[in-house]
């Protein structure tokens, strides 16, 4: 943990003046060292005032992901798993590389911004700096079949529901299986990759990356995107401090490590509630194909669809267009 982080951290948390006697003392280091920590701090954008005999006190804050931000809202043991990072090609890409370094589970990679953010079949997912949350989770879960991990998108996409309602006070509803909507359009894409053992047919480990809009404007979105992408402040008119919101995920993904795939009801029961393609007419490609209606979310997260000819189905990949969504009509 830097220096600038911890000092960061307790700026924030106190308010006002704090002395840098007090803060050298809180962290065990000397003077010199909380100084120079604020004139990085400083460097960063953070307006920070300095008064004889009364210490600092932050005044104005950049809206920056960094774990000096993340220690307001975590404790520092689970900040130490989390890399911040400036910009990068893709979260997942990255933590792929420390995932097979050893990372832990748990470990989280977030990005700035990302050069060639992806999401499902390749498609590229927009990533403005310091505008969203684009955000990787590393799961290594013990002797769990690769089949368990085909519904882990839906565990994710109630998880972020949940931290996007307990920080921001909406609450976005789901597009079957991996989009998170507010007003009909996008906010959230999830991306699931996973290795297996080839020795036991297990799960050698499992990434999730999700990238979450939160302040963009519409001229963040290019021109094709603009009837089908959407962020939280566009949709309720705010801004939101993205670092809560991350540090809220962070926490939501931890209790859903914990949970899957064992305690599966109230994701279940959460993803029927939030899912908005069920009873839409959708058009499905991939493993199997046809124009029907979605009737239910089956108990592994599959879209239960009776298609035109009569047929029922259980689509579990693949690609469903909803009517009335994404130029669908």
């Amino acid at each position: 943990m830097k220096t600038k982080d911890a000092v960061l951290a307790i700026l924030k948390r106190q308010g006002d003046f704090v002395s840098g006697e007090k803060i050298s003392d809180m962290l065990h280091v000397s003077r010199m060292a909380i100084s120079t920590a604020v004139k990085a701090l400083r460097a960063d954008g953070y307006e920070i005032d300095a008064a004889t005999n009364k210490g600092y006190a932050l005044k104005n804050a950049p809206d920056i992901l960094s774990p000096g931000e993340l220690l307001c809202f975590l404790p520092p043991e689970r900040v130490r798993d989390v890399l911040c990072l400036d910009c990068v090609d893709s979260t997942n890409n990255r933590l792929r590389e420390l995932a097979h370094g050893g990372a832990p589970a748990g470990q989280i990679v977030i990005a700035e911004s990302q050069t060639a953010g992806r999401g499902r079949y390749g498609r590229s997912f927009v990533s403005p700096k310091s505008k969203g949350i684009y955000m990787s989770a590393l799961f290594r879960p013990e002797s769990v079949p690769p089949a368990c991990a085909s519904s882990l998108t839906g565990w994710v996409a109630v998880a972020i529901c949940n931290a996007v309602e307990k920080t921001c006070g909406v609450r976005p509803q789901i597009k079957w299986v991996n989009d998170l909507l507010l007003g009909s359009r996008k906010i959230c894409g999830i991306l699931t990759e996973m290795t297996v053992e080839s020795e036991n047919g297990h799960i050698q480990y499992v990434i999730v990356g999700a990238g979450l809009n939160v302040n963009e404007t519409a001229d963040d979105f290019p021109a094709e995107l603009k009837d089908v992408a959407t962020s939280l402040s566009i949709e309720t008119g705010g801004t939101f401090n993205r670092a809560r919101i991350a540090a809220q995920m962070i926490a939501e993904l931890d209790t859903l490590r914990q949970d899957w795939p064992h305690n599966k009801a109230p994701y279940l029961d959460a993803y029927r509630k939030d899912c908005v393609t069920v009873g839409k007419t959708v058009r499905v490609t991939g493993s199997c194909e046809g124009v029907g209606v979605a009737q239910s979310i089956d108990d592994d997260f599959g879209l239960v669809v009776r298609f035109d000819d009569g047929a029922e189905k259980t689509v579990s990949s693949g690609e469903v267009s909803v009517h009335g969504l994404y130029g669908y009509v």
